[in-house]
Formats: C-alpha cells, sequence, structure tokens
C-alpha cells in the first residue's frame, strides 16, 4: 500500500524528536546534528513513495542507520548507482568501520566513544574519521573512511607511473574509496594494527578508465608473544586461503617487503598482508576478495586486545612502547605510500591523512636493547622476518 511507507518512516521521525527532548544535553547536540541528516533523508523518502507505485523505494541493503555517519555519496545516487563498484566499496566500508569501532568500544571503558567527525572536500567528496583518544584501552584509536574524487596531479601520476601504472595523461579524473585504521593501545603488552583496504578508478584521456584495489592488514606488537603473532597469520590466512591458497604467502612476502624500515634495516612489525595494484581477475572477484581479508580484521586482533588489555606493566617496559612507536613514525612518514598519495591530493585533510601518528613516542639516541632480553627478542625478528605458520 502507497500509504505504509510515509507513516513508517513518519514514526521513526517522531521517535527521533522523542529522544532529543529526553536525552542528556551533551548527547543532544550530536543527536541534531545527525537528526538533521536523518529527518531530510525521511523527507525525500516520504515524498518519494507517496508519488510511486513502488513501496520499494530504498534498497534494503543499504541502511545508514548501522554506520557511524551518512556516507560521503548522497543516498539518491547511492540507490541509483547501487551495482557501480564505486557505490558497494563506499557501503562496504562504512559498515567495516562501524563494526570495527563497536568492537574496539566493547573493550574501552563504557563513558569512552569514538569522536565521530563526518568532512568534505570542497574539490570532490569528503569522509568520515573515527577516533578514540586518552582512553583506557586505547590511547589512541581511529578509524578513517575516506571516498574523494577530482583531477590527479602531476605528483600523484608520477607516483603512480612508478609501480607500473602505464596511465596517459598528465592531470586525470580519478576516484578514490578507503577504509584505513592505526590503533595505538595504552597497554604495551598489547599490540599496535593497522589496516588498509582501498578501490582506485583513473580515467585516462582517451576515456579509458582504469581501476584496482589494494590492502592489508599487519602487527606491530611491542612484546613477542608467538601464539599470538601465529593466531594472528592463521586468521588472515583463512581469510586468503578461501580465494587462492596461493594469496596468503604472496601477500605475507610482500607485506614483509613493504613494511621495511631500510634505515634502520628492521621491519616495522611482525607482517601480515599487504598487495597493492589488484586487477587480475573481474572486479567482483577481486572484491570479494577485499571483503574477506576486512572482515578478517576483528578476529585477528580484537582477542589480542582482550587477553592483554588489563596485563600488569613497568616503566621500563613503557619505555620501550613509545621507542617502538618512534620507529612506527619514521615508516610513516618516511616510506608510506597512502601517507604520500594522501598529501599528494588537492584538498588533502592533514588530520585524517596523520591520524596513524601516535599521541605519544620517544627517540632516543643509539638506543640498543641489551642481549638477551625480550626486547632483544622482538628487534631480532624486526631484523630477520619468520614464517609463523
Amino acid at each position: 500500500m502507497k500509504w505504509a511507507q510515509p507513516i513508517a518512516v513518519t514514526l521513526r521521525t517522531m521517535r527521533t524528536l522523542s529522544t532529543l527532548v529526553t536525552c542528556h544535553a551533551r548527547h543532544r547536540r550530536m543527536l541534531i546534528r545527525f537528526a538533521g541528516l536523518g529527518l531530510g533523508a525521511a523527507s525525500f523518502t516520504t515524498i518519494f513513495a507517496a508519488s510511486s507505485n513502488n513501496t520499494n523505494v530504498v534498497d534494503p541493503s543499504y541502511d545508514a542507520s548501522k554506520f557511524m555517519a551518512e556516507p560521503v555519496t548522497p543516498r539518491s545516487t547511492l540507490i541509483k548507482d547501487k551495482d557501480d563498484m564505486k557505490v558497494k566499496m563506499e557501503l562496504f566500508i562504512m559498515k567495516i568501520q562501524a563494526e570495527f569501532c563497536r568492537a574496539l568500544e566493547n573493550e574501552e571503558d563504557p563513558s569512552k566513544k569514538f569522536f565521530v567527525d563526518r568532512w568534505t572536500r570542497s574539490e570532490g567528496g569528503g569522509g568520515v574519521t573515527c577516533v578514540i583518544q586518552d582512553g583506557k584501552t586505547f590511547e589512541k584509536a581511529g578509524v578513517n573512511v575516506s571516498v574523494v574524487h577530482g583531477v590527479l596531479p602531476v605528483d600523484a601520476v608520477r607516483q603512480m607511473k612508478a609501480r607500473g601504472k602505464d596511465l596517459v595523461g598528465k592531470e586525470l579524473p580519478f576516484f578514490a574509496a578507503g577504509i584505513s585504521s592505526v590503533i595505538h593501545p595504552s597497554n604495551p603488552h598489547v599490540p599496535t594494527v593497522h589496516f588498509n583496504y582501498r578501490y582506485f578508478e583513473v580515467t585516462q584521456e582517451n576515456g579509458e578508465k582504469m581501476w584496482w584495489f589494494g590492502g592489508g592488514t599487519d602487527l606491530t606488537p611491542y612484546y613477542l608473544v608467538e601464539e599470538d603473532v601465529r593466531h594472528f597469520h592463521s586468521t588472515l590466512k583463512k581469510a586468503c586461503d578461501s580465494h587462492d591458497r596461493g594469496y596468503y604467502q604472496k601477500f605475507k612476502k610482500w607485506c614483509d617487503d613493504y613494511f621495511m624500515v631500510s634505515h634502520r634495516n628492521e621491519r616495522r612489525g611482525v607482517g601480515g598482508i599487504f598487495f597493492d595494484d589488484f586487477d587480475g581477475k573481474s572486479s567482483e572477484d577481486c572484491f570479494e576478495f577485499v571483503k574477506s581479508c576486512a572482515e578478517s580484521v576483528i578476529p585477528s586482533y580484537v582477542p589480542l586486545v582482550n587477553k592483554h588489555r588489563n596485563d600488569p606493566y613497568t616503566s621500563a617496559e613503557r619505555d620501550w612502547q613509545l621507542l617502538r612507536r618512534g620507529r612506527y613514525v619514521e615508516f610513516n612518514l618516511v616510506y608510506d605510500r597512502g601517507t604520500k598519495f594522501g598529501l599528494y591530493t588537492p584538498g588533502a585533510r592533514i588530520e585524517s591523512i596523520l591520524m596513524s601518528l601516535p599521541v605519544y613516542a620517544k627517540w632516543e639516541y643509539m638506543h640498543s636493547p641489551p642481549d638477551g632480553t625480550p626486547e632483544a627478542k622482538l628487534t631480532e625478528i624486526l631484523k630477520n622476518p619468520k614464517e609463523w605458520i
């Protein structure tokens, strides 16, 4: 019946207004901010439904209430172009962002929630940055979604060509959607994790469109617990094996090689998987693989947080954590291609690009851990990666 959906939307709107009236003042301001988006969408849906014989106006797979914020792309475009890979990727990374943020909140003090910052970019697109800072479990946890489009500048084109992409033209229309997260725990016995999954499209001067996926997940412990590292790698291998039994070994080696702090002759952490320019099969097949990898983040990492977040630690162990964070910063600022791409992009949002940096880090001159210590054991693994499974 044509009147059923408008009434349902109106009832949801009334519940939203009721919540605004009764909630605490601090939360009310946040709800008002997002209620504007929700009420606007409700009005659009009501009007559209009333003038259409098709009551299935909104794709049931698209439910923004499950996300941390409204997606970047307008709702009408997401519904109209639901079969476009750009839309599929955006909705998927919004879903992963929300699931990961809520999984982390479950490990944090109940009073500490993610700050949600939805931003737009004048050159095209925007993003949703979610950050916890100074929590009991997480000193800093950031989960960033970006969906941007525009024209690739010369430096970014040159960077891609250096990776073997034969792009025709100097300034090219592009689309990029990705999720990136770095977690810096408070406790030195909880490892840092990074994951990033992304999709690119570039249109060349001749009109030809190129696309590819990239990404990976890697672990950076401060104290080596081999059981934890095996769990982490086993979970990633299971995700890879469900698509191709050759993927894990190939992408594990790529990860070890990529996260190399060359001027220190050591890896950033104990690895994981990493891949780029992933376009060997159909876009749908590649997307399904990326989905499996991204969905493996929570089961690979969150159990390690839960296991160690209340472990006792000393001031010396805290100092070691800060020193290792310094090496993390060195890699991100000197070598990381994602950081460089973000900084090269016009209208770059520096706060979101540098979200990966910790609140606190430390550098000591000529520091070297004494032989036979747990710190020396980790350093040896960072210099000589091993097979974990």
